[in-house]
């Protein structure tokens, strides 16, 4: 039969989800919108180019997306339908190749060129389609279905080229993978391509049918299993007499499905329901392993929180909930900003260092609540016993899992925010160390395995984010301390106080008290007495009770109607809560010969302390009162020797040692204090006494001293320098290396001192003590 010419230009169908072969016939069924392109075929000689796309279809049609090779298709019948759209009876005749379009719309005609195809016989070819046919049986034996008379024309098909496109079209492969035989022109080629799927096809095909098989076994067991329990609980209901154990044990298996534990614990469970089946339920041991099976099930293996990755509402709750504390707010940030972007990074182990009252248990629920995280908090003050933190073993009577476990089935999420307060006042003894026990909980290389002693199976802490807390960093073990990061929390300077106190404390409190429906106002005059005169802490909890007081106060006034305040003013603190507490020490004293104030770091803040000495007859003894620690003695003693060696450099009579005795003593006796930085204080006190040169009382200084007269730097900067400005001071002597950390603090906070950096004792001596002719 002689074909007729290929026009030069076609229209063009693009196919969206099938792949013409040559010679092959199938429906196509047309949209409306595609229906230019059917009557511009009708209107020609009935052949149309169908062509795939090379990438996703999409509208409008661009001619770059469609494939170069195709199939010259022409039109057998037409069913139209109603809606405009029709049906069509197409058939492959040949491959064509795609040039250029010559018309986009409404329908696409294109230049095309015809493909020669190439000559497949050969002892190759004869070969490769005997493996085929023998192929296509062997998939038929194992339930392939092929159209019966599909396999005769296999059979009597010469044609390797032809046997490749109608045993491709039988394969239902990808659009993709039939697109590249289509494009494959050499018959052998595209017959050795067909073998290869062919081949791969009837192993998937006999696996299939092998696992079916064994299924089928299975399924006929499981299915006896559940006929058989079906006529027990049928037997059961008829007696009327219900199994209360079996109903709880086939509550249990369908937990134990629903819990979606790792593979290693599932088989755990299995075991352990297995073994419950078989105790008596008076057996000790029955309790035991149903109490373990709870808690297998209970916990919250691949139970998440949805994480907030939202920085600007993180910043926002942030900003909500606490005032100033810039440094951890950032390190929040930084966190979410790198779980944006790598959501399996493991979460920072910090540790919130600080007096009590700035905010360190609460910053943690903030913390949860900006991540979207649930929040756990545990105590950990007094703690003495390991197994509070690891479990007992459940050979013990009345054996639990630790602290970190029941938490966290509590909150029923493996990720949430976890607080362990109080971390530098765990305790020990004969029962173990909690603190070792914590080594493993926050380490982040280990605790994606931590294992109870209880559950005797690993849980995964990696997600968890820890956060500790403690006043003082010198009791932590220091393994447990490199397991953190270490954020200090200064306390609170009066400008910050009044502004927590107006912004949280102040409406907290009137809410709490029902004062709500008419507020009284604060003045800021008020809020600055009540820190100043009320209160002595670097955090705020004091300053909220006294405002707390208040609204009681006013609470019992408006309850009885003897009176009403609408504004808080100092004279009204003063009627409602007593006299002041507290006075400025250094305003109220005058210069004295003998007598430095000094500066001191504790654990609950910044405080200033006097050091005085005096000088009486004796026999050059050095005597040293006030509970002072074994380093704070030394540094007497080094200041002393200072003093003593550099006698003309400050004007000391170096005669006046020989027959008498110093006697340093700092006051509060009752308290310990300790520390290398009242060095300079103590030397600057005994210059004082021994050239009777008054020490100014509004200056202040802090800093270790060196036997060569070097001053080392301190810590606790911030600490000492509001407790300076709580006492009055208006001049603070610090040691030079201390200069850089002055930059990080806030402007508003140095506001009216004068911060002076030394090096020496002279520079210090200079700043401090009065001439001696104003005595």
């Amino acid at each position: 039969m002689t074909r007729n010419p290929l026009p030069e230009i076609l229209p063009v169908y693009p196919l969206r989800e099938q792949v013409v072969f040559p010679h092959m016939v199938l429906p196509l069924f047309v949209s409306p919108t595609g229906m230019a392109t059917i009557d511009t075929v009708l209107r020609s000689d009935s052949h149309l180019f169908g062509v795939s796309w090379c990438s996703a279809p999409s509208e409008p049609i661009f001619f770059e997306d469609l494939a170069t090779v195709g199939t010259l298709c022409r039109i057998n019948q037409i069913i139209r339908f109603p809606d405009g759209g029709c049906k069509v009876i197409i058939e492959g005749v040949q491959r064509i190749r795609l040039l250029a379009p010559t018309q986009m719309t409404p329908a696409i005609l294109a230049r095309v060129n015809e493909i020669a195809e190439e000559n497949g016989s050969g002892l190759v070819a004869e070969a490769l389609a005997q493996s085929v046919n023998a192929l296509l049986k062997i998939a038929l034996a194992y339930g392939r279905p092929l159209p019966g008379d599909v396999l005769k024309m296999i059979d009597q098909l010469e044609d390797p080229g032809r046997l490749a496109d109608l045993v491709a079209v039988y394969l239902n492969l990808p659009l993709k993978e039939q697109q590249r035989l289509l494009e494959l022109l050499n018959p052998i080629e595209r017959l050795k391509e067909v073998y290869l799927l062919l081949t791969s096809e009837v192993q998937k095909i006999q696996v299939r049918g092998e696992v079916q098989i064994d299924m089928a076994k299975r399924l006929g067991r499981t299915q006896k299993e559940f006929l058989l329990r079906e006529q027990l609980k049928q037997i059961q209901e008829e007696l009327g007499d219900e199994d209360p154990r079996q109903s709880e044990m086939a509550e249990l298996r369908r937990r134990i499905a629903a819990a979606n534990m790792p593979e290693e614990v599932a088989k755990v469970a299995e075991k352990e329901l297995a073994r419950l089946e078989r105790i008596n339920p008076a057996s000790p041991e029955y309790t035991v392993a149903r109490t373990y099976l709870d808690y297998l099930c209970n916990m919250p293996w691949q139970r998440s929180s949805e994480e907030l990755h939202d920085l600007p509402f993180a910043q926002r709750v942030l900003d909500e909930d606490h005032y100033d504390l810039k440094e951890v707010k950032e390190r929040i940030l930084e966190h979410l900003a790198v779980r944006s972007l790598r959501p399996q990074s493991r979460g920072p182990i910090l540790c919130f260092v600080g007096p009590p009252g700035v905010g360190k248990t609460s910053l943690g629920r903030s913390i949860a609540r900006a991540m979207g995280r649930k929040f756990i908090r545990i105590s950990l003050g007094g703690m003495r016993d390991e197994a509070e933190i690891r479990g007992h073993r459940r050979t013990y009577i009345g054996a639990l899992p630790g602290r970190i476990v029941q938490e966290i089935v509590r909150a029923d999420s493996n990720n949430p925010v976890f607080m362990l307060d109080e971390v530098d006042k765990i305790g020990q003894d004969f029962r173990g160390d909690p603190a070792s026990a914590l080594l493993e909980v926050l380490d982040p290389e280990q605790n994606n395995t931590f294992t109870d002693h209880y559950l005797d199976l690993p849980f995964d802490l990696s997600r968890v984010m820890f956060i500790t807390t403690a006043n003082l960093l010198d009791p932590v073990p220091h393994p447990l301390k490199d397991r953190m990061e270490v954020i200090s929390l200064a306390g609170y300077g009066d400008e910050e106080k009044e502004q927590i106190a107006f912004t949280y404390l102040i409406p907290k409190q009137i809410e709490e008290t029902g004062l709500a429906d008419a507020a009284p106002e604060f003045t800021p005059a008020a809020v600055a007495h009540l820190i100043r005169d009320y209160t002595r802490e670097a955090g705020v909890r004091g300053l909220e009770r006294q405002i707390a007081s208040i609204c009681r106060k006013l609470a019992k006034e408006r309850t009885l109607g003897s009176n009403t305040r609408h504004s808080i003013t100092p004279e009204t603190v003063e009627e409602l809560l007593g006299p002041r507490k507290y006075f400025a020490d250094v305003a109220a004293e005058v210069d004295r010969v003998g007598v430095v104030t000094g500066l001191a770091w504790t654990e609950t803040g910044g405080d200033i302390i006097f050091v005085e000495a005096s000088r009486m007859a004796g026999k050059k003894e050095l005597l040293l009162t006030g509970s002072l620690g074994e380093v704070m003695q030394e540094s007497a003693k080094a200041a002393l020797s200072y003093v003593r060696a550099h006698t003309a450099d400050f004007a000391i009579d170096p005669a006046i040692f020989e027959n008498s005795d110093i006697h340093i003593h700092v006051p509060s006796g009752a308290t310990p204090k300790d520390g290398p930085s009242a060095g300079i204080t103590i030397a600057v006190a005994l210059i004082s006494l021994l050239s009777q040169r008054p020490a100014r009382r509004n200056v202040a200084m802090t800093g270790e001293l060196t036997l060569s007269g070097r001053i080392l730097p301190i810590g606790g900067v911030k600490e000492k320098i509001l407790a300076a400005r709580r006492a009055g001071v208006t001049t603070v002597i610090l040691p030079e290396h201390n200069r850089e950390q002055l930059r990080d603090l806030d402007p508003q906070l140095l506001t009216g001192l004068d911060l002076r950096c030394v090096t020496t004792v002279a520079e210090a001596v200079e700043a401090a003590l009065l001439p001696a002719t104003e005595t």
